[in-house]
């Protein structure tokens, strides 16, 4: 089974995210797309984040009965900050009947100089990239592990909800309903 990593704080999850990890799961030869909720990207503030749980189950709520998606806490027990080649070997060892790959934007292969043991990232695994909007590839685009998708984008981020759900503006079609139901009754973002 061949199973693609998608990486994120999904902080909050929104319907931009959703697209791009049905698209890997029913339009490649990935046979399912994990979620994975990371609770700290060693290259973002740690202050803006909810609490991982909290990420955790808005990601569940957006899958829903999704045979092709699943959400992931498997950071969630790793040593902070998380480190993708960290998580990866232990993927690999927990799971060794599974193959993994990584799924990410042109904007995370321009910079992954800077992530930890990128080398062997670029060597050993699959990287399905989604192009971005003015983004390239860089340098790395060419490698032979890397393969080039074309999945539908849609120009929403994280932070655009969560200023909306500051200002107390409605998140309604940014975000799956399963999502926008239970944002609207909870305080989560909202301060």
């Amino acid at each position: 089974m061949k199973i693609g990593l998608f990486f994120g704080s999904f902080n909050p999850v929104h319907t931009g995210h959703l697209i791009i990890a049905n698209y890997m799961a029913t339009q490649t030869e990935l046979d399912q797309v994990w979620m994975v909720v990371s609770p700290q990207n060693p290259l973002k503030q740690k202050a803006t984040l909810a609490n991982d749980y909290d990420r955790l189950h808005l990601v569940q709520l957006a899958i829903g009965n999704n045979p092709h998606l699943r959400a992931s806490n498997i950071e969630f027990s790793l040593p902070k900050p998380s480190y993708t080649v960290d998580t990866l070997a232990y993927l690999k060892e927990k799971h060794p009947e599974k193959q993994f790959a990584l799924i990410m934007g042109g904007d995370n292969l321009a910079t992954i100089h800077k992530w930890k043991n990128y080398e062997v990232l670029l060597r050993d695994y699959e990287i399905y990239l989604y192009k971005r909007p003015q983004y390239d590839a860089g340098e790395f685009g060419g490698y032979p592990n890397i393969r080039h998708f074309d999945a539908p984008l849609l120009d929403i981020s994280a932070t655009y909800v969560r200023d909306c759900l500051k200002a107390r503006k409605s998140v309604q079609y940014l975000v799956p309903d399963a999502v926008f139901e239970y944002l609207e009754g909870s305080n989560l973002f909202r301060h």
